[in-house]
């Protein structure tokens, strides 16, 4: 029985913000269990070929305007008025991503997930300032001495790398990317889901179970 979503994750990604809010609706009312799965978006993009799509289909008529009106379109349907694109966009999200294996290593990976968020997509809290970040972090209940900490260690390095070569083993190759399946079983097992609008497709594989 479908019961768990793991969702593929990097807080550089607009998609993740606006995937996140709906997608938490999603799983409380079915009552899934929802991981984050850190790794960095810009090593998938490496090792699969891709591109953030405004790079990708840049020179393609009319595709780039189309997805931002598909973007808005989602942000009206969902309530989402709050997101703003960042004032730092694209940028380098790696220590955020180490905090968060590392919040992850502790059970705590989502609710750091949700927390940071609002201050990137929201408030536009400046991502290379770490004052600003410890506050943002300690406000939430996080030891940011200690997550800035773990982020420097080889374990927490090593271990991001091998989660984003794990997800790229799976075949996931951009964000969002949402395996479904059921807790506890093998991963080959999972079904693979990508975009925001696959959110239908997911509900449907979780109540049919």
């Amino acid at each position: 029985m479908a019961n768990r979503v793991e969702l593929v994750f990097d807080f550089v990604s607009p998609n993740a913000y606006l995937v996140w809010w709906p997608l938490r609706d999603l799983i409380r009312r079915t009552g899934a269990e929802l991981d984050v799965v850190p790794v960095f978006l810009a090593g998938m993009h490496r090792l699969t070929g891709n591109a953030p799509p405004m790079i990708r289909d840049k020179d393609v008529k009319g595709k780039v305007a189309y997805s931002m009106l598909e973007m808005n379109r989602f942000i009206a349907k969902h309530d989402l008025g709050k997101y703003k694109m960042h004032p730092q966009f694209p940028f380098n999200s790696i220590l955020l991503q180490r905090m968060l294996f590392a919040a992850d290593q502790d059970g705590r990976g989502v609710q750091f997930a949700e927390m940071m968020l609002p201050a990137i997509w929201e408030r536009g809290v400046d991502i290379s300032d770490p004052d600003a970040l410890s506050k943002e972090i300690a406000n939430a209940g996080f030891d940011a001495d200690d997550l800035f900490a773990r982020a420097q260690t080889d374990e927490v390095k090593q271990g991001l790398v091998a989660m984003t070569d794990s997800v790229v083993d799976r075949r996931a190759f951009g964000i969002p990317t949402m395996f479904v399946g059921k807790t506890g079983g093998n991963s080959a097992n999972y079904e693979m889901y990508f975009g925001k609008e696959r959110l239908d497709q997911i509900e449907e594989e979780l109540i049919k179970g």
